[in-house]
């Protein structure tokens, strides 16, 4: 008997008749002998639904309002899927974030668990039900509820399978697996069978939307098995992909997948004093306000100037104008430029460690295509490029085809899938 985590994603529970599919996925995993706790997102487009809501209360509505609005979103399927297991005669109660006992931070819609008690849930099991939680919710110290950013369920599923010692966390939704690549940009895209944490981490954080990013760093830490599985199929041979520690077959590919994220904006500073102290003000400025900063570059200075670039999410951009524009004048910046017509375009892959001219092979490809690069950033297993975002379907398929992602490794054996490919 084995202790599953399922979760279950937006397009997995939009209406009754989904809804009624996962009960017969407990159900089947019931009688297989497993225990099994379930953790479901708000209904597809729900989220949305309610922030437009919001905007007409408010402009500017607050952060601790928006999270018990947003919150309800999952109290709702919560409650319609254990009324649908009762039916079913499966015994099961629904729970939300606070009676799970999942304890965060104060960061109103996008806080951080720091402790899960998850009592209620043990004893839910022991007495043979099904508990189904309400995932991308908490409280904080205060006993406000608080929201755990987009993609928050996935993160609440994986937080407790760790507490729970699950066996696994399977997350259900509408893609069957990872791919190498969006299936919809690159047609020869690529199941994979399984893939490492870090690997998967940087997919996630670089535009891949198959899992939250803080959920597989969650999963890494603590090292829950995650199988991302399609919730639109019956096919017991297909497992979807799992997302685990490395071994040394995943180290044989150099390259395990191309990500493309549009949804970042370049911002440029002009003249900024090159001088100790005044990278710090300017970023310390903008961190106080929650807004997340990715590539950074800064100029050679001259006359005791220089210039600073850097990309943040798109949905932050106006924030972080807003910020500068009050440290513009204090600071004597010439211009605040702002480039929203942006991609960021990455490789990413283990196998980086040990082999060498990774780099020069993407660059190379770019320039065959004609894709100018505007930023460029590394790590171990990623590089990541800035170019013009009428060219980033472009690059993507022409990194793919270069790294030959659509083809299966041999040493793997692996056979390619013929399920339905959706959208990433």
């Amino acid at each position: 008997m084995a202790l599953i985590v399922q979760k279950y994603g937006g397009t997995s529970v939009g209406d009754m008749d989904r809804i009624f599919k996962v009960v017969r996925r407990v159900a089947k995993a019931r009688s297989a002998g497993d225990q099994i706790v379930v953790v479901l997102s708000a209904m597809a487009g729900e989220t949305d639904r309610l922030i437009r809501l919001a905007k007409q209360a408010s402009d500017t509505p607050a952060l601790r309002e928006m999270d018990m609005l947003l919150s309800t979103g999952e109290c709702v399927t919560t409650a319609l899927l254990a009324m649908a297991l009762e039916a079913a005669g499966i015994p099961a109660q629904s729970f939300t974030g606070r009676q799970v006992g999942i304890q965060t931070d104060n960061a109103h819609t996008n806080a951080r668990i720091e402790k899960i008690t998850a009592e209620r849930l043990k004893s839910a099991l022991a007495d043979g039900l099904v508990p189904v939680v309400a995932g991308f919710q908490g409280i904080n110290q205060q006993s406000d509820v608080t929201t755990l950013g987009r993609g928050g369920s996935d993160l609440t599923a994986v937080a407790l399978s760790a507490v729970l010692s699950a066996d696994r966390c399977d997350i259900y939704t509408d893609v069957d697996g990872v791919y190498t690549a969006d299936p919809n940009m690159v047609p020869s895209a690529r199941k994979l069978d399984k893939i490492t944490y870090e690997e998967m981490l940087e997919m996630a954080s670089l535009g891949a939307k198959v899992l939250q990013p803080r959920s597989v760093l969650f999963a890494m830490k603590y090292q829950v098995p995650v199988c991302v599985r399609s919730s639109f199929t019956d096919n017991s041979e297909d497992i979807g992909t799992l997302v685990t520690k490395e071994d040394k077959e995943m180290e044989q590919e150099v390259v395990s997948g191309v990500a493309c994220d549009k949804n970042q904006t370049k911002i440029t500073l002009v003249d900024v004093p090159d001088q100790p102290g005044i990278a710090s003000k300017i970023f310390s400025a903008i961190a106080a306000e929650n807004v997340i900063i990715d590539m950074i570059i800064q100029n050679i200075g001259q006359d005791g100037l220089t210039d600073l670039s850097f990309t943040v999410p798109k949905a932050d951009a106006d924030r972080a104008k807003k910020i500068l524009s009050k440290l513009k004048l204090d600071m004597d910046i010439s211009l605040i430029g702002v480039m929203d017509n942006i991609a960021k375009v990455s490789i990413v892959g283990v196998g980086m460690r040990s082999h060498s001219g990774t780099a020069a092979k993407m660059f190379t490809t770019l320039a065959c295509e004609g894709i100018n690069i505007m930023m460029i950033s590394t790590s171990e297993i990623k590089i990541s490029c800035v170019v013009d975002a009428k060219y980033a379907e472009l690059a993507v398929r022409a990194l793919h085809d270069a790294f030959a992602l659509g083809k299966v490794p041999v040493q793997q054996g692996r056979k390619k899938t013929t399920a339905k490919k959706r959208s990433q």
